[in-house]
């Protein structure tokens, strides 16, 4: 165990209300008691950026039932500080990125207590602000092809990705493009948005708000596509029954409980949840969020994929994330929007 000089307090943004960006407690600078020294496989981390994403929106908007200050965050690339007495993988001056643990303060504050087990490199190709674009949706888009979807290098065939130009959507088609033979069909409608997924490598870009989605698609893939990756399920059950081959696979990140997954029986089509929280929550296999984040940082490093950051506000306040929660919950975002100290 690494021991450190211990300041009484740190700045921190909590939520300390919740409810609507716009109310006065719901983003609020402050300062918070400084975590305690690192035990176990923990590791703090000096954070250098944050990236937010709809997860924080959500987690805010639902207010704060406890009543007491929460520190939102998930997404931070820093420096370790201090490491627990069972730490392997890092040591004192690391650069490091991560998304970490829905249940545990979150990243925006200046320090952070993490598990080193779902914690990898930095990108030592990327700033802080561009590795903090990634962890998380890497981690998300890395679950749903490998895990969910069980894509290999060897993969052939069609993946349909709706909300192609979001923060998970522009991660997955680099990384389907990079690491597997699958052919993509990503939705985007407005000029900026298409633009951005054929620069990441999209083979086809079909209209999400046109009336004949579904003829497009089916356009670029006559018997049907193989696989769907989904941030956009509401309403699209019939959609998923048109468009999918007998025996396909859908993976899906959003919150939507009203679906009729029985319409997908008659296809024999599998739904599969994606929810990168899940390792953390329950202890699983802890250790594959790292070996992803390893190695998405080793595909940055050699040019395979890019940074999804398109954007950064300056400084970490309470005032600069506010404004960065509001462009997230527009949903019209394209990549990922960063907030740091510095560019």
């Amino acid at each position: 165990m690494t021991t450190i000089e211990q300041t009484m307090t740190i700045p921190a943004v909590v939520s300390r209300a919740g409810g609507s960006v716009d109310g006065p407690d719901s983003l609020i600078d402050a300062t918070i008691p400084t975590p305690p020294t690192p035990t176990g496989h923990d590791l703090l981390v000096e954070v250098k950026a944050v990236s937010v994403n709809p997860v924080d929106v959500k987690v805010r908007a639902s207010g704060n039932r406890g009543g007491t200050d929460r520190v939102l965050g998930w997404d931070a690339a820093g420096t370790v500080i201090a490491v627990g007495e069972e730490v392997t993988l890092f040591r004192p001056g690391d650069d490091v990125y991560y998304a970490g643990a829905i249940e545990r303060p979150g990243s925006y504050a200046s320090r952070q207590l993490v598990d080193e087990r779902i914690v990898g490199p930095k990108p030592t190709s990327l700033s802080y602000a561009e590795a903090a674009a990634l962890p998380l949706t890497g981690i998300t888009a890395w679950e749903a092809l490998f895990d969910k979807l069980g894509l290999t290098e060897d993969s052939t065939g069609t993946l349909l990705v709706l909300g192609a130009a979001g923060g998970v959507g522009s991660i997955l088609i680099q990384l389907a493009k990079a690491l597997t033979g699958v052919r993509v069909i990503a939705t985007a409608s407005r000029p900026e948005s298409r633009e951005w997924v054929r620069s990441l490598g999209a083979d086809v870009i079909v209209d999400h708000s046109a009336d004949d989605l579904d003829r497009q698609i089916l356009a670029a893939a006559p018997g049907g596509v193989d696989y769907v990756f989904t941030s956009q399920s509401k309403g699209r059950i019939p959609l998923f029954t048109k468009v999918v081959r007998p025996f396909g696979e859908i993976v899906a990140i959003d919150d939507e409980r009203d679906l009729d997954y029985f319409a997908l029986k008659s296809k024999a089509i599998s739904w599969h949840w994606e929810f990168m929280f899940t390792r953390p929550r329950y202890g699983y296999d802890l250790e594959a969020q790292h070996r992803a984040l390893t190695r998405i940082a080793e595909l940055v490093d050699v040019g395979r994929i890019r940074t999804t950051r398109t954007r950064t506000l300056t400084p970490i306040d309470a005032s600069t994330l506010r404004e960065a929660h509001r462009i997230v919950e527009t949903g019209h975002a394209v990549g990922k929007i960063v907030v740091a100290d510095r560019e």
